[in-house]
């Protein structure tokens, strides 16, 4: 059965479905739309549904060739949304691509919107049909949860009656069709005869390679992969802060440690945030506390998550130097969203930082081009403060006119949490310059 499928998909008579049209599943319904299947999209959000069957996107932020796309597979009638899951009933091949979030207090995945899908798929899953899961989930989860929660909503068995694979997402907004189709997939089958049926489809638009690989070490690469990148930007992170306490620049140190040959030291900053880096380490640590007792990790989670609250030390510090004590002051914060040039602010350090701000008695305005609540003039935000923060490295934030701001400014402070602003430009225009590993 699953090599008539198999002919099915390089026929692309197979028709596909997706579940959860996020930074994710959208992408990949209209990468696989554009590729000549026909898609159905499924979606709990009945507006950001109804966005989509207009033609448009509900992605802010700048995303090269995603609003085209969408106009193009939509208008093409390759693409229809809908939040009615009976529209999968003949379906061959479904992606899911739904959160997999962690409790604050146990860092352990809940898995309720996975639940959910699973149940839901119950009474519509085809006979014989490919459901691959594309969320990062915590290793163990396909067998733990995925399986026995699908056969328990279908009455059917796993590998008999419907198949089962993981090919965990590899995108970055601002780059979401770029990290698509260009970047190498791990593909996890239930057995090696579904993992080639997963290449079959991927190979449509992903130019990188696709290996094949069993689920658990599937769940395994994805979230290492992500802890990994935590803890090289955490070592940027101490660096930095060793380099403040020293009164050293860590951009110089930086320049020059990466000099030596298989040294790579990441840019430090004012926080992880994003819907993986800060949840993937503790999915990958999940399932194995009662054998493992991991030290790295959880350490580089806790450098991590404190330099929202070291920036606000940063802005502390500067004042001083005038002065002025942070309670009661007014504090400029521009850019909220995760990473520059998008609208993402999910697990966004900047909140955490504007949080610690009022917990300690200042006056929090804040300023993002593209996060719809924070939409507003630097103006705005800046006028009368005593301080401008930067938390993003947004394009037109490097372009400021640092004379005009501090001009309309209290106190001429400015805090530099991803070293866009040139130090000696800051000076010149009279600012108290303070950046991260740069003070």
């Amino acid at each position: 059965m699953i090599e008539q499928l198999t002919a099915n998909i390089t026929a692309k008579t197979a028709a596909i479905g997706v579940i959860g049209l996020g930074y994710v599943g959208l992408p990949v319904a209209c990468m696989l739309a554009n590729s000549g299947f026909q898609v159905t999209g499924i979606d709990i959000d009945a507006d950001r549904i109804a966005t989509i069957n207009r033609g448009e996107t509900p992605i802010g932020g700048e995303e090269p060739g995603i609003a085209e796309l969408i106009a193009s597979v939509v208008g093409a009638g390759r693409l229809h949304t809908t939040t009615d899951y009976a529209a999968l009933r003949t379906v061959q091949v479904i992606v899911i691509c739904v959160d997999t979030p962690v409790d604050e207090g146990t860092h352990l995945p809940s898995y309720r919107a996975l639940r959910s899908v699973l149940a839901q798929l119950g009474g519509v899953l085809a006979p014989g049909a490919l459901v691959i899961i594309e969320s990062t989930i915590a290793p163990g989860t396909m067998q733990r949860v995925v399986i026995p929660g699908l056969e328990a909503s279908t009455g059917q068995q796993a590998g008999r009656d419907f198949y089962l694979g993981h090919c965990p997402e590899r995108v970055t907004p601002g780059l979401l069709l770029h990290n698509l189709t260009h970047m190498s997939r791990t593909v996890g089958g239930q057995t090696p005869a579904v993992a080639q049926a997963m290449i079959a489809l991927y190979q449509n638009y992903v130019t990188g390679e696709l290996d094949p690989a069993d689920l658990l070490t599937a769940e395994i690469v994805k979230t290492a992969e992500n802890a990994y990148r935590d803890v090289q930007i955490a070592f940027a992170n101490e660096v930095a802060l060793i380099c403040e306490a020293l009164g050293a620049n860590v951009y110089d140190v930086r320049k020059l440690l990466n000099k030596s040959p298989g040294r790579n030291m990441l840019l430090p900053g004012a926080g992880v945030g994003g819907h993986c880096i800060p949840k993937d380490p503790w999915l990958l640590i999940a399932n194995t506390r009662d054998q493992v007792q991991p030290q790295l990790i959880p350490s580089a989670r806790q450098v991590n998550n404190r330099m929202p609250l070291h920036m606000v030390d940063l802005v502390e510090g500067a004042l001083a130097r005038h002065g002025i004590v942070l309670k009661g002051a007014k504090v400029a914060v521009l850019g909220y969203a995760f990473r520059e040039d998008t609208d993402d602010d999910r697990d966004s350090p900047t909140g955490y930082m504007v949080a610690e701000l009022e917990r300690r008695g200042a006056i929090a305005a804040v300023q993002d081009p593209y996060v719809p609540e924070y939409k507003r003039s630097v103006v705005d935000v800046t006028a009368g403060a005593h301080a401008v923060v930067f938390m993003v490295a947004h394009t037109v934030y490097k372009s400021l006119d640092l004379a005009a701001t501090g001009q309309q400014m209290s106190t001429r402070v400015l805090v530099d949490g991803r070293n866009i602003i040139d130090r000696a430009a800051a000076e010149h225009a009279g600012f108290t310059y303070a950046g991260v590993g740069n003070v």
